[in-house]
């Protein structure tokens, strides 16, 4: 008996938010599996199996897919990566509108596609938070690529540990959910479904989590999470130009290039940024971090090395209640 089986072509929607004016939609075709709900009794072989199916789907390049909103049909095709993303303008919010958008595969032809559904969430007010993910709010050893594909494969949402105190920090962060927040990461998105489910374990708030479009599978599982960060600079545009009247804290671990990644922000869009967290992971070069706060200065950058050091800066510089 086969290890997997692959059963229908489907679309994965992901993304469905937007602010007073514009929506932004984005998800992915894929030669999809079936997957039982992970379980905190699993155990990690259990988890790796669930991996490798998770990990076993194939991306369908050049799939077009039909997607209906208010009375409106778009057709949209997707990339190399299986990937689609539109943004529809001039479509401000309606109560007698509904803002449940759905999607549907119109090739490749398949015997019977179903249909996906996402309703749009609209965000706006002056201030939100913008973060990454691994090692900045889950546990995930990203400088050591043993301990990290050890973990992405033999853990599940339930069974990952976040770092100590985010749920608290995220909290206050957040004025107890009433500020907006986003999720920007190098992991791809075959894990988005697993991100969603820990932030809801852990009572971490909720929000729109943006990806790296690049298909990860079975041949290169290894790479899921790594190589160029650039994208993350090109997901942040995307919330600031979509966002222009909101001002934006920004978390990030210095693992990788958050905080080179926050400093250009500061400098492209000046004004827009409040504060920086940047968690401190491993030993920090101190030339590096020297660098960095030369350049915009202290009152941006909060090197934090636990999430009560972050707390008391908040309650410190009252920048949260």
């Amino acid at each position: 008996m086969a290890l997997v089986k692959h059963d229908k072509i489907i679309v994965e929607p992901f993304l469905a938010f937007g602010n007073t004016e514009t929506v932004f939609l984005k998800g992915r075709v894929i030669s999809a599996y079936r997957e039982k709900r992970p379980s905190s009794r699993n155990n990690w072989l259990k988890n790796i199996l669930a991996a490798i199916r998770r990990y076993s789907g194939s991306s369908v390049p050049l799939a077009k897919v039909e997607i209906k909103y208010r009375d409106e049909n778009y057709i949209v095709s997707t990339d190399e990566d299986g990937v689609f993303e539109l943004q529809i303008g001039e479509c401000k919010p309606n109560n007698e509108l509904s803002e449940l958008v759905t999607f549907q595969v119109l090739e490749p032809k398949t015997r019977k596609s179903p249909v996906a559904h996402l309703e749009v969430k609209r965000y706006s007010g002056n201030t939100g938070v913008i973060s990454d993910i691994d090692d900045t709010i889950i546990i995930s050893h990203s400088t050591d690529i043993g301990k990290k594909f050890w973990l992405s494969v033999s853990k599940n949402a339930f069974t990952r540990r976040p770092l100590p105190g985010v749920s608290e920090f995220y909290r206050k962060l957040t004025g107890n959910g009433f500020y907006p927040i986003f999720y920007v990461s190098s992991s791809d998105w075959s894990l988005f479904d697993l991100i969603k489910d820990f932030l809801r374990f852990r009572h971490i708030p909720d929000g729109p989590i943006l990806l790296k479009d690049k298909h990860i599978n079975l041949k290169n599982i290894w790479k899921s999470g790594g190589g160029d960060h650039s994208h993350k600079l090109q997901k942040i545009e995307l919330l600031m130009e979509m966002f222009p009247k909101m001002q934006f804290y920004l978390v990030g671990d210095s693992g990788q290039h958050d905080p080179e990644i926050y400093a250009q922000v500061i400098e492209d869009y000046p004004g827009r940024v409040k504060d920086v967290f940047i968690r401190i992971v491993g030993q920090l070069d101190k030339s590096r971090e020297s660098e960095l706060m030369k350049l915009h200065g202290s009152d941006h950058f909060h090197f934090i090395e636990s999430s009560e050091q972050a707390i008391a800066i908040l309650e410190k510089e009252s920048i949260v209640n």
